[in-house]
């Protein structure tokens, strides 16, 4: 049995399936309804029912409250349809998303690389082609995990057939601790995807610059590079931070870039290399690092943001003293579990952060 959700204010209809929540039909139909932790305990996705029966599963009673209840408002990411239902959601409609629909594909693990002291270079090879945005993430299964875990992909969507991962070890994470220290070559998993907001706002003008820390470097490579497939001629800059060269990843590739595109520049800091003789680029924050290299100018730019909370807030510090504001700043936080489930990873616009 299925249900028809009509979905307001854009008028879009789509049919959700017996059990189905309304977050993962709509996602599954290239409708993309604001949502952050998906397990119902952090309300992003709440929605308003203007006509018809709904279940409001396990939403948290802290996320969803009586008063709400008795409102009709309900979490897209728990509720399920008992009829045909419409309901109110606010949705940002941006020219620039593309809205595939959310799939479920079978992968091959093709190599596994250590691209850091913690950080594993991960290959997948796909039942099928993926259609996807550059920035936007997939959801894996992992054996003896609970629940999916988001990766945002490395490799641009001309490479539509694989999957390149970059995961970091996180202290007492079962996902990362599986990644690094138990998934092999010839292992099959799900996933699904593409999810997210994070992608390049083509129709927009203005320079680009992508500040990335840690393996917050995924989403800007993806990004990147499929800017430079496509012949952009906008000028582009990235901003690598690291604590020390160890870390510092794949910076080969990115200064081969830099000298085979004469609109794209690279520019790595270390964070921890005062006294190091050997490393003669930026010494500090990569926010210092952006600050240095424009004078501390920032405005007609396009930032892009990727990598772990504090360098985020301290990137759009930075901006925003240099006069550049909210309108033209993009993010994607790297959380973990344990950042808490009110903060799970998210893409989003940097007003709904």
């Amino acid at each position: 049995m299925s249900y028809t959700v009509t979905i307001e204010p854009i008028g879009e209809q789509i049919e959700v399936e017996d059990g189905q929540t309304i977050l993962q039909a709509a996602l599954r139909h290239g409708v993309w309804l604001p949502f952050a932790c998906g397990h119902g305990t952090c309300a992003t996705c709440k929605v308003q029912v203007i006509d018809g029966d709904v279940d409001v599963g396990e939403a948290s009673p802290f996320a969803l409250m009586d008063s709400e209840r008795e409102e009709g408002k309900v979490l897209a990411c728990c509720a399920t349809l008992e009829s045909d239902v419409t309901i109110e959601a606010d949705i940002d409609v941006d020219e620039d998303f593309e809205g595939y629909p959310v799939e479920d594909y079978q992968a091959t693990v093709t190599e596994v690389v250590d691209l850091s002291p913690t950080i594993k270079g991960v290959h997948l090879k796909l039942d099928r082609a993926m259609t996807f945005q550059a920035g936007q993430y997939i959801n894996i299964e992992l054996p003896g995990v609970e629940g999916p875990r988001a990766f945002s992909l490395a490799n641009p969507p001309s490479r539509s057939d694989e999957v390149e991962l970059h995961v970091r070890l996180v202290e007492g994470g079962a996902a990362t601790t599986y990644v690094h220290h138990q998934l092999n070559v010839g292992d099959t998993m799900s996933l699904s995807g593409p999810y997210g907001q994070f992608f390049v706002r083509s129709s927009q003008p203005g320079d680009l610059i992508f500040i990335a820390g840690g393996s917050g470097l995924s989403s800007p490579q993806c990004m990147i590079l499929d800017l430079l497939e496509e012949g952009d001629e906008r000028k582009i800059v990235l901003f690598q931070g690291a604590r020390n060269m160890d870390e510092l990843y794949n910076r080969e590739l990115f200064e081969a870039l830099d000298r085979d595109h004469e609109n794209f520049t690279y520019v790595p800091a270390l964070s921890q290399a005062e006294g190091d003789a050997s490393w003669q680029g930026f010494k500090g924050y990569v926010h210092d690092a952006a600050k240095a290299h424009f004078d501390d100018r920032f405005s007609g730019l396009k930032a892009y943001l990727c990598g772990p909370p504090p360098m985020i807030d301290a990137a759009i510090t930075a901006l925003m003293q240099g006069r550049l504001f909210e309108r033209d700043i993009f993010m994607e936080k790297f959380l973990t579990a344990a950042d808490g489930a009110e903060d799970a990873q998210r893409s989003a616009l940097f007003k709904k952060i």
